[in-house]
């Protein structure tokens, strides 16, 4: 999630928290990864089901939605609020 999250950075997150486009979610992928992503879209995932559809704020850099397909609901497991530490920052 460079250039807006670095590997170490310690978040706060709502288990509670309804995704919306452009926040970060901590999501889980279907081989069980977590993952930080931002949410961009709803979409129907492979079982027609409602989904997300999840970036990373670097496209040359890791896996997403682009690689794996839409995110069911129930697999966003949280929104992120910010960033703890190194320094607190909005991620809206």
């Amino acid at each position: 999630m460079l250039p807006t999250l670095a590997p170490g950075d310690v978040l706060l997150v709502d288990h509670r928290g309804r995704p919306r486009p452009g926040r970060v979610v901590v999501a889980r992928f279907a081989d069980g990864t977590l993952a930080v992503k931002r949410a961009t879209e709803r979409r129907q995932t492979r079982t027609a089901g409602p989904g997300w559809w999840l970036l990373s704020d670097n496209p040359a850099e890791g896996v997403d939605s682009r690689h794996r397909g839409p995110v069911p609901d129930q697999d966003v497991v949280a929104v992120v609020l910010g960033r703890l530490w190194p320094r607190p920052t909005s991620l809206r």
